[in-house]
């Protein structure tokens, strides 16, 4: 699942750094005729290619480019933008945005009461959630607030394939699952079950 503007996030060989070469020129070039105001905004939109491999990684965060389009792609998304498309990804590799909704699209750690005018009412402290699946698999799910906050599910595949990542959100899933009464039987993500 090769994405050009993806080249500066490593450098693993010869063909790597001639193709991040080719990119840096071809960068340079958008910027100038964008600061000239001769490209559609279109043009300057965030790569889905690029978003989808900076949620797979194992902390986002710790890429300083991976942090520039994370933190970018949430502001456009608490702007109402599209979420951004990849055409060169293979068959089985996606990523996608939907809005949290407590209790249904929210992890159960995330979830507090508000009173509202019939009673408790429950609320999803992310804002919405972005799922990346490889190969068919959901591999991860990144929990995300208009502040800019955000937390990561590494699912169990990407766990195995990674061998470590970001575990926030499994040390507060954790932490949610000691303060829980011992009668409430709950599944290996925290959901209580019947």
């Amino acid at each position: 699942m090769p994405c050009p503007h993806t080249s500066s996030l490593a450098h693993d060989s010869p063909v790597q750094s001639v193709m991040t070469q080719r990119v840096s020129s071809h960068w340079i070039s958008i910027m100038a005729l964008a600061t000239l105001g001769l490209l559609p905004r279109s043009v300057l939109a965030l790569d889905g290619c690029e978003v989808m491999l900076c949620l797979a990684a194992p902390d986002w965060r710790s890429i300083p480019r991976c942090s520039v389009v994370i933190n970018q792609l949430m502001r456009d998304l608490a702007k109402g933008k599209p979420f951004p498309t990849c055409d060169s990804t293979s068959a089985g590799n996606t990523a996608s945005h939907s809005w949290a909704s407590a209790p249904a699209n929210c992890p159960p750690q995330y979830i507090t009461d508000t009173e509202g005018p019939n009673g408790p009412q429950p609320r999803c402290e992310y804002s919405g959630v972005i799922s990346v699946s490889v190969e068919g698999q959901l591999f991860t799910q990144t929990w995300w607030r208009w502040d800019g906050d955000s937390v990561t599910d590494f699912r169990p595949d990407a766990k195995q394939r990674l061998g470590s990542w970001n575990t926030r959100f499994d040390d507060e899933l954790a932490a949610w699952l000691a303060a829980q009464p011992p009668d409430q039987p709950v599944d290996p993500y925290g959901n209580p079950q019947q």
